[in-house]
């Protein structure tokens, strides 16, 4: 399905949350001026919370005024991302510093929260700018040519039919290990994960070095780069290894000397031929719902983090910025199987990305999917047991390895979590991306078949491809191989598996090691570490004398290969 924002909102049917409203929009034939999708977010006895999408299918705007009229009684009191004001039932939303321009085919997204009492109609006619709204206005000559008006260029699944970017740097690296070139020519993700990556730090490539590297591979066809942003305030505040330079304030930071930098790159004409792939913020949006207030697992910083809004606010701004180059593909982090696929998790995070994407000018527009597993481990596909199956009447989902959680591997987990995004308000056609660089599991340590029905946890042990000690380790994990292969469109709803993480590059070092990069010392990536609440006060599996995250470990890229699955 076509990703183009006019197509996909002009035919959109919103539902308006519990009220049972709805306000279908004009269909994409029609020459429609602009378009404007009102959904009630949330709704409780005496007041609500609603989110508003307009479409300008006319000529570009520098600013914008949308207005409506309420039936009932209904009075906002807070907004978000647009300058509400309401006089009577009339109201008006005019946009903010930051989100004043508004593209042909481009879309801007602003919501509030209400009062109300008795009914709650969602108003039924719009204007931006003077002009009537999600009504044809006779432009099309009744030919059915007008189509949306849209100018978003971005194909459906960026990696189908084309080449993926090999890094030289990483491929050098890999070459020169022993039986390396085996996979040295394998595309893998660029890490952007301080300011001086930018430019280029300790005589690495920059992102223009990267970018002008890719036109050079490209040639005659298309060519996806891809690119992890990856430097929020605050950054991964559940872990020490992989926090970054910037402190949990420092969001004007962010914006400035980050991602508008990575923007102004991006934008350069000279790159308009590449298709651009972007992961946005790992592991950090999903520490905002797990790691935080009373669970066992939370963290002061992660509690930090949920209440400054930065992180938020940071994925929000990348998201936007990023997401109005169009050639650029936003996908938004979204963790793995084994963190987010409990119930208590799962619809929450969905809700948060959501929350994201709304937020600092940002739409869903910006977003053209999501990537799950990136830098993990969990099996592509357990093939050995079933979340449904059942040994002596006991339930997998009551394994220790599994304990309770919904899904049993990473496929599964990210198509369910695909429809989740969807049933929230992300666009229909979004994709998702699954990290295969180190989920492989091979080796002589394979199971072959199930496990023994003594128990569900023999079951569930003997036969899971997944060796780790936890489904919460994730440091260098100690038997790991490679996964498979990148390759477009493997699966329903899967646009691809990557290689976003580089295999060979450590996840953090074993002890501590004095830096300039920002980088701590996690007991996770200490082998003789007896655990936390995260991982279950497991040991941490890891593997022994690893060097700062994102340097190379040797060690650990042999033994990547000698248990690739499929085999090298």
């Amino acid at each position: 399905m076509s990703r183009s924002r006019t197509a996909v909102l002009a035919a959109l049917a919103l539902i308006a949350g519990a009220t049972g409203a709805a306000v279908t929009a004009a269909p994409a034939s029609a020459a429609v001026p602009c378009t404007v999708a009102y959904s009630v977010q949330n709704q409780w006895d005496t007041g609500f919370t609603a989110n508003v999408t307009v479409t300008n299918n006319s000529a570009a705007k520098s600013s914008w005024s949308v207005k409506w009229a309420y039936a009932g009684n209904q009075k906002i009191t807070n907004g978000w991302n647009a300058k509400i004001t309401q006089s009577g039932t009339a109201v008006t939303a005019n946009n903010e510093s930051y989100n004043g321009t508004l593209a042909t085919g481009g879309s801007v997204s602003f919501g509030f929260q209400a009062s109300y009492s008795g009914t709650n109609a969602v108003p039924t006619a719009f204007t931006l700018d003077g002009v009537t709204c999600n009504v044809d206005d006779g432009s099309s000559g009744g030919g059915g040519g007008g189509g949306g008006g849209g100018t978003d260029t971005r194909v459906d699944n960026p990696y189908a039919g084309a080449k993926v970017y090999v890094n030289p740097e990483w491929s050098a690296k890999a070459a020169a290990e022993p039986g390396g070139s085996r996979i040295s020519n394998q595309p893998t993700g660029v890490w952007l994960d301080r300011i001086a990556a930018i430019a280029g730090a300790n005589g690495s490539m920059g992102l223009r070095a990267h970018l002008d590297a890719a036109l050079a591979q490209k040639g005659t066809g298309e060519e996806v780069v891809q690119l992890v942003v990856y430097d929020l305030p605050g950054r991964d505040c559940a872990a020490l290894a992989s926090n970054g330079e910037l402190g949990p304030t420092e969001i004007d930071k962010y914006k400035t000397q980050f991602i508008d930098p990575i923007a102004a790159i991006l934008a350069d004409s000279k790159y308009a031929s590449l298709r651009i792939v972007t992961t946005i913020e790992i592991d950090s949006l999903p520490n905002l719902v797990t790691n935080t207030g009373s669970r066992a697992t939370a963290t002061a910083a992660c509690d930090t983090m949920l209440a400054n809004g930065n992180y938020v606010k940071g994925v929000g701004y990348a998201l936007h910025k990023l997401g109005a180059i169009p050639n650029v593909y936003n996908y938004i982090d979204a963790g793995h199987h084994g963190w987010l696929g409990w119930d208590d998790n799962f619809a929450p995070s969905a809700q948060l990305f959501y929350q994201a994407a709304n937020a600092e000018g940002a739409t869903v527009a910006d977003v053209h999917g999501f990537i799950t597993n990136t830098a993990n481990y969990s099996a592509l596909k357990e093939n050995n047991f079933t979340v449904n199956d059942t040994v002596n009447g006991t339930s997998v989902r009551q394994s220790k390895w599994v304990d309770w959680n919904r899904y049993v591997d990473e496929l599964s987990y990210a198509q369910a979590f695909r429809n989740q995004l969807v049933s929230v308000g992300f666009n229909s056609g979004i994709g998702m991306l699954i990290d295969t660089s180190r989920n492989g599991w091979g080796g002589t340590a394979r199971p072959a078949g199930p496990g023994a029905t003594t128990s569900v946890d023999t079951y569930v042990d003997g036969g899971r491809y997944d060796r780790r000690i936890h489904i919460g380790n994730w440091c260098n994990q100690s038997g790991a191989g490679l996964g498979e292969r990148p390759k477009a469109a493997p699966a329903a709803g899967i646009d691809a598996y990557v290689w976003m993480k580089p295999p060979g590059e450590s996840d953090g070092s074993s002890s501590a090691i004095a830096n300039d990069e920002g980088k701590g010392f996690d007991r996770m990536c200490d082998p003789t570490y007896t655990g936390n609440a995260r991982n279950g006060n497991s040991m941490s599996g890891a593997l022994p004398n690893a060097p700062l995250s994102g340097h190379w470990f040797s060690a650990q890229f042999q033994q990547l290969m000698q248990n690739a699955y499929p085999a090298l």
